[in-house]
C-alpha cells in the first residue's frame, strides 16, 4: 500500500474514532443536562412515586417488603419468597439527604413489615470534587442512614440494612473526577453500618459489600454492569443471601 494511501487511511480512522467520541460525549451531555434540570423541577423525587407507590392490597398472611434507596435499590431483582409482596422504591443518583427526605412520602403509607435500605454510594462519589469535605460527606451519609433507620423503625419496620456495595473498575470517563478515597470511604461508612446494626434492636445488618468484593477490593467482575451498578447475576448473589433473612424476619415478631 503507498504511503499515502495509509496516511489517509490512518486520518479517516482517526475521523471516525473522533466522530464517534464527539457523539459520546453529546449523548452524556444531553443525559447529564436533562438529570440536572429533572432534579431541579423536583429535588427530592416526591413525583417520582404515587402517594401509595403501587402496593396492591396485603393478601391473609402476606408481608410487604421495600427495597428503598438509590439506583441500586431501584435495579435491585426482586426475589420470589412466599407470603412476600415486594414494592421497589428506589431512585437513581439520590443522595442520602434526597432519601430520606422523602421517606415519610414514600414508604409510611405502605406500611411495610421490613425496609430493605441501600444507599450512601451517591454522597460518598462526591469527595473527588470537592476533597476537602471528605470528613464531612462521610460524617453527613453515616448520620442521615442512621436518621433513615430510626424513622423506619419508627413506622414499626424491622430494616434489613445492607452495606454500600464496593466500587468496580474505573473506567477511563471517569477517572479524572475520581479518587481512591471513594472506595476507602465506603469501608469506612460500613463499618459505622455494623456497629449501627450490632447496637439496634430489629436492624439485621446484610452485607452486601463482603458478598461482592473480590481480593482487590472491587466487586467482582463476573457481578459488575459497570463502576457502580450490578448486573442480574450481581443480584442474585445478593438474593441468595437476602432471601433467608427475609424468611426469618418476616416470621419475627
Amino acid at each position: 500500500m503507498k504511503p499515502k494511501r495509509i496516511l489517509a487511511t490512518v486520518l479517516a480512522v482517526l475521523g471516525l474514532a473522533s466522530i464517534a467520541a464527539n457523539v459520546f460525549l453529546f449523548r452524556q451531555g444531553q443525559t447529564y443536562f436533562h438529570d440536572m434540570n429533572a432534579v431541579r423541577l423536583d429535588p427530592i423525587g416526591l413525583s417520582y412515586y404515587p402517594s401509595d407507590a403501587g402496593g396492591r392490597a396485603l393478601s391473609p398472611g402476606e408481608r410487604r417488603v421495600v427495597l428503598f434507596g438509590d439506583s441500586r435499590a431501584l435495579m435491585w431483582k426482586e426475589p420470589t419468597v412466599p407470603n412476600l409482596q415486594f414494592v421497589n422504591l428506589g431512585i437513581g443518583n439520590q443522595t442520602t439527604e434526597q432519601i430520606i427526605e422523602r421517606l415519610d412520602r414514600h414508604v409510611a403509607a405502605l406500611h411495610p413489615s421490613i425496609v430493605v435500605l441501600q444507599a450512601g454510594v451517591n454522597d460518598l462519589k462526591t469527595i473527588p470534587l470537592f476533597p476537602e469535605k471528605r470528613a464531612a460527606i462521610v460524617s453527613s451519609c453515616t448520620e442521615n442512614i442512621e436518621r433513615m433507620v430510626t424513622m423506619l423503625r419508627a413506622l414499626g419496620a424491622t430494616v434489613v440494612l445492607s452495606t454500600i456495595f464496593p466500587i468496580a473498575h474505573v473506567d477511563l470517563t471517569r477517572k479524572p473526577f475520581w479518587s481512591d478515597e471513594v472506595a476507602k470511604a465506603v469501608i469506612e461508612v460500613n463499618e459505622s453500618l455494623r456497629a449501627l446494626a450490632a447496637r439496634s434492636d430489629h436492624v439485621i445488618l446484610f452485607d452486601a459489600y463482603q458478598i461482592l468484593v473480590d481480593s482487590r477490593g472491587q466487586v467482582t467482575p463476573a457481578y459488575s454492569a459497570d463502576m457502580l451498578h450490578l448486573n442480574p447475576t450481581g443480584y442474585d448473589a445478593l438474593n441468595a443471601k437476602l432471601v433467608p433473612l427475609l424468611t426469618a424476619a418476616a416470621q419475627t415478631p
